[in-house]
C-alpha cells in the first residue's frame, strides 16, 4: 500500500515537471497532480485498452506509432475530467499533448521501475 501511495505521488510529481516543460499543459497545484495521476490511472486501465482494441487495424498500419495518439487521448481525456490540469485546444495542441503523454509514460515507468524493487 504505502509503494501504491509513493508512485502516486511521484505521479504527480512528474506530471508536474512536465506541466513546467510545456506551456499549454497547466496544472494548478499539486494536489491537483496526484488526482489526475490517479485519474490517469483509472483512464489508463479502463478505458486504453478499449481504445487499443478499436485502433488495432491502424495500430498494425502504422507499425505501432498509433500507440502515441492513443496515449494522448487518454492523457487529453484525463485533463477533461479533472479541474485545474488542462493540456490546451485539442486540435491545435496534438503534437505536444503526444509529446507530453509519451514523457508521462517514460517517466512513470521509471518510477515503477524504481519503487517496484524488492530487496533481496
Amino acid at each position: 500500500m504505502i509503494r501504491w501511495i509513493i508512485k502516486l505521488l511521484l505521479n504527480g510529481a512528474a506530471l508536474i515537471l512536465i506541466s513546467n516543460w510545456f506551456q499549454s499543459i497547466q496544472v494548478s497545484s499539486f494536489g491537483v497532480a496526484v488526482w489526475a495521476a490517479l485519474i490517469l490511472g483509472i483512464v489508463n486501465t479502463l478505458i486504453r485498452p478499449v481504445l487499443t482494441l478499436f485502433t488495432l487495424p491502424l495500430s498494425f498500419l502504422t507499425l505501432g506509432l498509433f500507440w502515441f495518439v492513443i496515449n494522448a487521448i487518454t492523457f487529453s481525456l484525463t485533463a477533461f475530467f479533472i479541474n485545474g490540469f488542462e493540456v490546451g485546444p485539442w486540435p491545435d495542441n496534438i503534437g505536444i499533448v503526444i509529446i507530453a503523454s509519451a514523457l508521462m509514460s517514460l517517466l512513470g515507468w521509471l518510477i515503477d521501475l524504481v519503487v517496484s524493487k524488492t530487496k533481496k
